[in-house]
């Protein structure tokens, strides 16, 4: 048992590396998938993973692996997007969710074209999966740093942040930061995708963010509990997912996304607003 669950980590320096990388990004994304999942904007974290791709594709064909141009690509294209997105929703009659749609399948599209232009299907397949497994030091780093400014931002406007869950338009009413906030948010949205695609590639980024969020929401109703619940889901998930991935020979990245949605299912059976809490008061209600 100890073999099996601390060697991998303990004999593979890669496995370490890996294990660091998963666990920081799961301490930062899970927090911002639960304020997606409150805002009702679970879907726009899968969109806006789908829209990084054309920036980061662009960075990864003339610069190769290098972290920073692939990093500096996926982040102003996203930020693109979803500025994009919500001018068109404020200025016109369409609303966010069909705005959005229609600027990320666009980005997706020319994501999907630049790399089978100038690239090959393993070249499409490294930016759209990544390898969790081959993280470096320079991309750790970056991971971190993501980490840091988000909770930086977290600690200075969680207040406003969690009023905007709540009644965005009433905060809007009687302050000027709504708007700023608001966008505040979307800029930790994207940085973290891009951070985590640097593990998980473009489509499966937003894994790690909204599922640990969606299975806390089984647990709790505070704030911040739900936000320690999915940092503990995500990094249990990580650390299943690698090793699931290391003694049964699965790619590393979709096996951490497995675990976290084996997570969910459990969570929605046995959680406290679960399936069977939710069933066993009837039952009790019918016997007497």
């Amino acid at each position: 048992m100890y073999d099996s669950l601390l060697g991998p980590f303990l004999q593979y320096g890669f496995m370490q590396r890996a294990l660091l990388g998963s666990v920081v990004l799961s301490v930062s994304c899970a927090p911002v998938g639960v304020f997606l999942m409150l805002r009702r904007m679970s879907l726009t974290g899968d969109a806006m993973s789908h829209a990084i791709l054309p920036g980061a594709a662009l960075g990864f064909l003339l610069f190769g692996l290098d972290i920073l141009p692939m990093t500096i690509g996926g982040l102003v294209v996203g930020l693109v997007v979803a500025l994009g997105s919500g001018l068109v929703s404020r200025f016109t009659v369409q609303k966010e969710d069909a705005s959005m749609a229609a600027f990320y399948l666009i980005s997706l599209a020319a994501g999907v074209l630049l790399v089978s232009w100038r690239g090959s299907s393993v070249d499409l397949m490294h930016v759209l999966f990544g390898s969790v497994l081959a993280l470096n030091d320079e991309a750790i780093g970056l991971i971190v740093s993501i980490a840091a400014v988000t909770f930086l931002a977290f600690g200075l406007c969680w207040r406003a942040l969690v009023a905007e869950c709540l009644d965005p338009l009433f905060l809007r009413s009687v302050s000027r930061f709504g708007g700023p906030v608001h966008l505040l948010f979307l800029v930790l949205v994207v940085l973290n995708l891009v951070g985590g695609f640097q593990a998980l590639g473009t489509l499966l980024s937003v894994g790690l963010m909204m599922l640990p969020a969606v299975a806390a929401r089984f647990w709790s109703n505070d704030v911040r509990t739900l936000c320690l619940i999915a940092i503990v889901i995500a990094v249990v998930s990580s650390l299943g997912g690698l090793l699931l991935s290391y003694h049964a020979s699965m790619p590393s990245g979709p096996a951490i996304i497995m675990a976290a949605g084996g997570a969910y299912i459990l969570s929605t059976i046995f959680g406290r607003r679960g399936v069977l809490a939710s069933a066993l008061p009837s039952r009790r209600h019918r016997s007497a």
